[in-house]
């Protein structure tokens, strides 16, 4: 996909986001958007941020969380430390639920602490900042290209059952590769 006249290219070229049946656990989806277990529990049972490739089953259950799940998660943190209610941060999670990832990669998210606003074009943000009040912005891309450093350092588990291989290209791990072959 080419980028056209004030429009990105594509964020993630080289297929080096998950697919839609990688997961992560809880806890590794907590350490990759920077919130804490309460907060991902909370959410989930409050219909916040569900997790879209497994959700609990009960007690012993685990909840898988998507790529876009986490970023979601990455990007609700960031407008609660902004100050941005729960309840205009529900409106804006609702709008993001509607987007694939690479057209998330487009979008910013702005807010004057109580609104929150998606921007996807300079022609929009220009509009915004003339009302006069102060914003701040958050690019969504930024967060991901964050998550996608550092995602696969985390276990992930496939929901269709198929074996993920673990295939990291550090030295050491090389070494005890080449080691363990022979």
């Amino acid at each position: 996909m080419r980028a056209g006249s004030g429009e990105q290219g594509e964020l993630f070229p080289d297929s080096s986001l998950p697919d839609e049946y990688v997961g992560y656990r809880g806890p590794a989806a907590c350490q990759i958007s920077g919130i804490t277990y309460r907060q991902l529990d909370y959410w989930a049972r409050t219909g916040l941020v569900n997790p879209t490739i497994r959700s609990a089953q009960g007690s012993g259950s685990q909840r898988l969380y998507s790529f876009k799940d986490i970023l979601v998660l990455k990007v609700v943190k960031r407008l609660l430390d902004t100050g941005v209610s729960l309840q205009n941060i529900r409106v804006a999670v609702d709008h993001l639920r509607q987007r694939g990832v690479q057209d998330l990669a487009r979008i910013t998210l702005f807010s004057d602490g109580t609104t929150v606003y998606e921007c996807t074009s300079p022609e929009e943000v220009v509009d915004l900042l003339q009302g006069g009040q102060g914003v701040f912005g958050i690019a969504v891309s930024g967060a991901m290209r964050e998550i996608s450093g550092t995602i696969h350092e985390f276990p992930a588990e496939r929901a269709d059952g198929v074996e993920i291989e673990a295939m990291s290209n550090d030295e050491l791990s090389q070494r005890r590769r080449n080691r363990a072959i022979g």
